[in-house]
């Protein structure tokens, strides 16, 4: 036998120039690089002018430190959005912005001031605001940098901040039209305060943590009882974990149908047990449901006592009173204290009977304010009672676990005084904490700003709807309070998940009124003037104009002792007025950042209301709510048609993230290992509506779904190497396989376009990786490799099967340019070096590969191909067949009778067949030799002979090395060509 030709450069082998090993890590930053000096955002912009716009307005973060694992995600979900939308065709502009006030930066300065050893009072006001700002646009520039890193594209060089002079007037302006419209009062009411950092706290700003604390046992002595006399002398017991608020006590309350018994000590035996000695003889009052729990506090058993009364509230509570166990200091301690009916009481713990201190619970305040009994401020913004107050005076903190133990000074001093029944450090609870500070807060009653969420809203507000704030008249007419407003616009904003309709639902509905003020020196003041006879604020369009007018052109600056003449007037005496020091509550800020983003005129591109507001399932408490009540109460809707939430980042093993746990995931370094577009793919892979987690482990199997798209594209790209129009074929002259691929390229289109309506990334990704791997990878391109690679060139198989590789490229990186931005940009860029960047092209159109067929009459609608329509599973059971006959060649592949399925002989059960495939067919749908049909599948060793170019085993061949007759014509052709 002759030498046997190398036929290996015969072959059409794919051919390109993009890399199988990404190297993201050092390419991305010169894609993100050009798309700056190429203006890539402006360009998109241009491109979608006059189109349908889709506004996501962006939470501000705080400029205060690195971006985290939050962080990315969040933008990576908000990018995803912005660039899905804009492939639709849509103008979807994204406008950044930071939050820059408030008590996160405040608390960092001061930071530093302390290891300096300054302190920062001794430093101007303005000195220290400067710093502030200094400190917060240090951070603005370094989240910018990281997020343009990260592949967020935006109008980075044109982002909104708090800080800006032009927010910090439109915030102004957007409090005095509250003052306007009757919204703001000042009261004194308990606010969640932190003795840390001296400032009330807004909801927001609190995270609970559990905590043991000091719980204790107080005895009043009852010393008036109209009705029962046996009362006198007894002692109303109360049981609190915060023994530091007994010290400002006023009242008692009891639960109204709560039975309540007396309960006396009579074991003498008790003589020899010194610890509870004091109790023999003692009557105590207690609720009858907690008489156990009680007794078992105090060291007493069930048989030491006898019940010589029941009483049902509230039978005979009226006019009973009881003294303060420190009455004996006189003056507020002195005059007994009221029993009072509170519906708050119940018997889950504790003694039944609760006692009331107004500075410090709202509970408290309420029952106390409706009794005629006012808080006495004893507790000052430090935590410390006042110099002058009668017991304790000057000490504290009254957080100090130590300040509040059994051996405290609290605690001691009721032990002397007979009142200490039990003390135990035991109790397991959960705690309102600062979320900057960490330290425990407390409820203080001091005089803040607040706007009323039940009072009805006298004056128009800017764009009501349906003008329901006139009567038939014309006159104005309140209708409804700020609560109603927000609940009715939370029934009309689509929430995604649904969930969060309820749990922001239910926060606005139990909500206190809106606590605006703070006590810090860095934010938004309150710009009001306060008449110091009538306690009433100023109203006067004019001056409010003038106070807007100076924030504007000098920033928060303005509203200072110095200019407070200037503004209030020739009309209006600074001497009658006293001007509001507090700030404005940070989350005011950023509740009202639509009124300066999407208002303002600066980004003409931008639209209000929102289409969509995108932040962590905790701003339901936070911006989401602020924006919804600074918006209810100034325009009487939402600033938002739809709110999206996500879940938070958990590590690998599903605990909370924690640096002392070592457990924290830096995006800055996975970037720095991986590449931007793993962490966009992970992100937008997890079930982001859930707590998800992150991990190395985790991380490398999404680079491995990475690896899988990247070669995907690696491969189209290399087959569709010198590919021109002329190549094309029309879908009716293509084979069945293609019109089938195109088919499931038409559905995952569907797929996908639906998960953008649902914003629902983790279907859009999973998707697009199971397309890629199950119906190209492993099913398409394995099957037409033979056509692709030994086809002639013009063969209506191999034009067919280019023509669908050149839809699938155009589609695929379509779909994955939102996801893995700089890689498809990569790719886009391979192949159409010349043709501007994959971010201007725009979802793709497909042809329709189902009605392929043409009808019978000239004119007629196309007929639907039978076997192409989504309700049948022809193409389903052949790829399970397919998958089978793969089963079964692999023993003889192991057991090495067959290298490959090309040398196996396979038979298939003719009932499995659809009709209209034939044999040959079937053979290239396995990847097989040849393929016959009986009663059941077997597999045997061809008898064929192997082509010396197609390695395929046919009949024809008559020796291995010599040429198929179609590999025979495609050599003969490309020889006569040399």
């Amino acid at each position: 036998m002759s030498e046997q030709r190398d036929y290996r450069p015969t072959v059409f082998l794919p051919k390109t120039d993009f890399p199988m090993k990404a190297g993201l890590p050092e390419k991305e930053p010169g894609i993100a690089a050009r798309w700056e000096s190429e203006g890539i955002y402006k360009q998109v912009r241009a491109a979608r002018a006059r189109r349908e716009k889709f506004v996501l307005h962006d939470g501000p973060p705080y400029a205060n430190g690195d971006m985290h694992i939050g962080h990315a995600l969040n933008h990576v979900l908000k990018d995803m959005v912005v660039r899905t939308q804009t492939l639709l065709g849509k103008d979807a502009p994204y406008v950044p912005g930071w939050d820059c006030h408030g008590l996160p930066i405040e608390w960092k300065v001061e930071e530093q001031y302390r290891k300096k050893k300054l302190n920062k009072d001794e430093v101007p006001a303005k000195e220290f605001r400067a710093e502030c700002r200094a400190y917060a646009q240090h951070w603005v520039d370094t989240q910018r940098e990281q997020l343009k890193r990260l592949g967020i594209g935006g109008d980075w060089d044109n982002p909104y901040l708090t800080m800006q002079f032009e927010s910090e007037a439109t915030i102004v302006s957007e409090l005095l039209k509250f003052a306007e419209s009757g919204q703001l009062y000042r009261g004194a009411k308990p606010v969640m305060w932190s003795p840390v950092e001296k400032t009330a706290l807004a909801e927001a700003e609190v995270e609970y943590e559990d905590i043991v604390s000091t719980q204790v046992d107080v005895a009043f002595e009852i010393v008036e009882s109209p009705f029962f006399a046996e009362w006198v002398g007894a002692y109303a017991v109360i049981w609190t974990t915060t023994p530091w608020t007994i010290p400002v006590n006023q009242a008692l309350a009891y639960g109204p149908g709560i039975t309540y018994r007396l309960l006396e000590v009579i074991d003498n035996k008790l003589a020899v047990r010194p610890e509870v000695s004091h109790l023999m003889g003692k009557r105590f009052l207690v609720a009858m449901d907690l008489e156990d729990s009680f007794l078992a506090r105090l060291g007493l058993s069930r048989d030491t006592v006898t019940t010589p009364g029941v009483y049902t509230a509230p039978q005979g509570f009226e006019g009973v009173k009881a003294r303060h166990p420190m009455h004996h200091l006189g003056g507020f301690y002195a005059e007994p204290r009221p029993f009072l009916p509170g519906d708050f009481v119940t018997t889950e713990s504790g003694t039944g009977l609760v006692h009331m201190a107004p500075d410090h619970g709202e509970d408290d305040f309420d029952l106390c304010k409706a009794h005629g009994i006012n808080p006495v401020f004893a507790v000052e913004g430090d935590g410390k009672y006042r110099a002058d107050w009668a017991w304790l005076g000057g000490q504290g903190s009254v957080i100090n676990p130590k300040f509040n133990a059994p051996d405290g000074p609290i605690c001691s001093d009721l032990r002397e005084a007979g009142a200490l029944l039990s003390a135990s450090t035991d109790y397991q609870h959960s705690y309102p904490h600062s979320w900057r500070s960490k330290a425990k807060v407390i409820f203080r009653c001091t005089p803040q700003w607040f706007v009323p969420m039940d009072k009805p809203i006298l004056e128009h507000i800017d764009n009501p709807r349906e003008q329901r704030w006139e009567n038939e008249g014309g006159a104005q007419e309140p209708r409804e309070t700020l609560r109603q407003l927000a609940l009715e616009a939370i029934e009309q904003t689509r929430f995604v998940p649904a969930k969060g309709r309820n749990r922001i639902g239910s926060m606005v509905e139990g909500r206190p009124d809106w606590v605006l003020s703070r006590q810090r020196a860095w934010g938004v003041p309150i710009t009001l003037f306060v008449d110091r006879k009538t306690g009433e604020y100023l109203v006067d369009k004019e001056v409010n104009a003038r106070i807007v007018a100076a924030v504007r052109a000098q920033g928060v600056d303005a509203w200072d002792e110095e200019s407070a003449q200037a503004l209030l007037g020739n009309e209006y005496d600074l001497a009658d007025y006293e001007r509001v020091t507090d700030i404005l509550d940070v989350w005011f800020d950023s509740g009202s950042t639509h009124a300066f983003v999407l208002e303002s005129g600066r980004w003409p591109e931008l639209k209000w209301p929102a289409d969509l507001y995108l932040e962590g399932s905790d701003q339901h408490r936070g911006w989401f709510q602020s924006s919804l009540l600074e918006s209810c109460g100034t325009r009487g809707r939402a600033p938002y048609e739809a709110v999206l939430t996500h879940g938070f980042t958990m590590a690998g093993d599903g605990r909370k993230m924690s640096k002392s746990l070592g457990n924290t995931v830096d995006p800055i370094k996975v970037m720095e290992q991986y590449g931007a577009d793993i962490i966009r793919l992970w992100a937008l892979s997890v079930d982001y509506t859930e707590d998800h987690r992150i991990s190395d482990e985790i991380l490398k199997g999404v680079a491995d779904q990475y690896r899988k798209l990247r070669n995907t594209f690696r491969y189209l790209l290399g087959a569709l190497d010198g590919f021109s129009e002329a190549e094309r074929l029309d879908v009716a002259e293509m084979p069945e396989l293609e019109r089938y691929v195109l088919a499931l390229l038409a559905d995952l289109d569907a797929t996908l376009r639906q998960a953008v309506a649902d914003f629902d990334f983790n279907t859009y990704v999973r998707a697009l990786i199971d397309f890629c791997n199950e119906d190209l990878s492993a099913f398409y391109f394995d099957i037409r490799k033979d056509s692709l690679y030994c086809d002639a060139p013009d063969s209506t198989k191999r034009r067919a099967c280019r023509t669908v590789f050149d839809t699938l490229f155009h589609a695929l990186v379509r779909y994955a340019a939102p996801v893995l931005v700089f890689t498809s940009e990569e790719v886009w860029g391979t192949r159409f070096p010349d043709a501007g960047s994959v971010h201007l092209l725009e979802w793709p159109g497909l042809p329709d590969s189902r009605h392929s067929r043409e009808g019978g009459n000239p004119g007629a609608t196309p007929e639907l191909d039978p076997r192409l329509r989504g309700d049948d599973d022809e193409w389903s059971r052949l790829r399970t067949l397919r998958e089978q006959v793969t089963e079964a060649i692999e023993p003889l592949r192991r057991e090495k009778v067959v290298r490959s399925g090309l040398e196996a002989s396979v038979t298939v059960p003719a009932y499995a067949v659809p009709a209209g495939f034939s044999d040959e067919a079937l053979a290239e749908l396995f990847i097989s030799g040849p393929v016959s049909r009986g009663s059941a599948l077997s597999v045997t060793r061809t008898d064929n002979h192997k082509c010396g170019r197609c390695w395929r085993l046919l009949p024809e061949v008559t020796e291995d090395g010599a040429l198929c007759a179609r590999c025979d014509e495609v050599v003969a052709s490309m020889d006569a060509a040399v």
